[in-house]
């Protein structure tokens, strides 16, 4: 047996002489030099502080008592949202996850995925596709801002130009990964301003922005403040003429009542599948939804996508197969226009299982549900001294922003949360808003006793 290494007598790896040996086969004199990439700055000056081991039992004690200190629903009401929305998601949902044959499926490749999963993920595509008005739909991204930064990468792409265009009223942390997605092509992103009486996009800026040299324009519709975009159409129009696409992101809920993206000339449409029966799991995983309105478009499309055929053996018989894989970094490596070599498979699932079991009707009662319960919030939120709810004059979705005379943002948030109630996300100042504002979330597991005692919460607060 080889002398284990002092640091840890359990890992075989850390012994000395195998050490030794793989710094030889890279190349490296030492573990320090193989790590020399790495910022100093940014390095631990320390050893690790591991405690010595200790039973399950106690161990188990121990995290339990640590995670009894975080504020999470239910214990405490949720009405944060920003990108991560409490829904109610169906029993029935959780159990068709959580059989085997989905749930160890982690992220199947072609040779060994099976036909039950292939049209699973299929059935996910076609209801994505008639959800957002698109012809092709993958399956899937890691998430909406993985999904967007992919989405103006592929804009950039086949337009062979080289800026792109954002909205000032789109979530900052996902401008932020489209940011350090389209860097290395050396896009620039030049952002269109909002209307700061409405809240949406002004189509004046964006009429002097618009030129020959513009890949896309990324729009969220609801955007970042809950707002619907009603001038959609022609803002999509205005880009088409000048050869651009439009990209739009997208919160799938808003679907039941607002209309899908395919049908006011979005070209690609990205968003967020976590209100599709998926948990808020402290911020992953989620699912990210990519679509496509031009068959054309599916060959530079990222992420996998599933196609159903017939079997040459029995033509009566229907099989279900991935397609278009060579745009992959596992297929043609740094070829490929994608890094993606994995997806949100599973993910995915719950998303089907979620719209199949509403269907229709249910979907649109649910988004019934949202916007009168989010309406009533706003408004029961207008009676508080000190606050103009909502911020904006724009229909909004679900979400609004809500501003403070005399307060700080960051303030109120944190004293309501030591209330028992998680609301009021400080928006950041990069918005511009001229205000102290907070974003609120209202959805259908909100009621109206858990509205009064958010108004109660933001009134000892403010």
């Amino acid at each position: 047996m080889p002398k284990a290494s002092p640091r840890h007598p359990l890992l075989p790896n850390l012994d000395e002489k195998l050490v030794s040996e793989m710094l030889a086969k890279v190349g490296a004199t030492s573990v320090e030099e193989l790590f020399s990439d790495i910022p100093k700055g940014v390095r631990l000056k320390r050893s690790l502080r591991v405690p010595d081991g200790s039973s399950e039992y106690l161990v188990r004690r121990d995290v339990q008592t640590r995670l009894a200190s975080n504020r999470t629903p239910p214990g405490s009401l949720c009405f944060l949202g920003g990108g991560v929305w409490p829904h109610y998601i169906p029993a029935v949902v959780e159990s068709i996850m959580s059989r085997n044959e989905f749930y160890t499926a982690y992220t199947p490749y072609q040779a060994e995925v099976s036909q039950g999963m292939l049209q699973a993920l299929f059935e996910y595509q076609s209801l994505m596709c008639d959800l957002l008005g698109m012809e092709a739909c993958n399956s899937s991204m890691y998430d909406w801002a993985s999904a967007a930064g992919e989405a103006v990468r592929m804009a950039a792409r086949v337009t062979g130009r080289k800026k792109a265009l954002v909205g000032a009223n789109v979530s900052p942390r996902r401008r932020a990964v489209i940011q350090t997605y389209v860097d290395p092509m050396g896009v620039e992103l030049e952002t269109v301003r909002f209307d700061r009486s409405t809240g949406a996009l002004d189509s004046s800026d964006l009429r002097r922005r618009v030129s020959g040299e513009v890949a896309c324009l990324y729009l969220e519709n609801p955007n970042y403040f809950g707002v619907i975009e009603d001038e959609a159409e022609d803002l999509s129009a205005l880009v088409a003429s000048a050869g651009g696409l439009t990209v739009v992101g997208v919160d799938p809920i808003s679907l039941s009542l607002v209309r899908e993206p395919g049908s006011y000339g979005a070209d690609v449409v990205v968003g967020e599948g976590q209100p599709l029966g998926i948990p808020m799991n402290y911020g992953g995983p989620h699912l990210g939804i990519f679509a496509v309105k031009d068959m054309k478009l599916a060959r530079s499309m990222p992420g996998r996508l599933i196609g159903m055929t017939t079997p040459v053996a029995d033509p009566t018989q229907r099989a279900f197969a991935m397609v278009l894989q060579a745009r992959e970094q596992h297929i043609r490596r740094e070829s490929a226009t994608s890094n993606v070599c994995t997806n949100q498979s599973l993910m995915a699932v719950a998303a089907a299982s979620y719209l199949s079991l509403l269907g229709k009707e249910g979907f649109r009662r649910l988004g019934e549900t949202v916007i009168a319960n989010s309406h009533y919030a706003a408004a029961k939120l207008s009676k508080v001294n000190g606050v103009r709810s909502p911020h904006f004059s724009g229909s909004f979705f679900k979400e609004f922003a809500v501003s403070y005379s005399s307060a700080r943002a960051s303030s109120v948030h944190r004293r309501m949360a030591k209330l028992g109630v998680l609301a009021g996300y400080p928006a950041e100042r990069s918005l511009g808003l001229g205000a102290e504002a907070g974003l609120y979330c209202v959805t259908e597991v909100h009621t109206l006793a858990d509205i009064d005692r958010l108004v109660s919460a933001l009134e000892a607060s403010i």
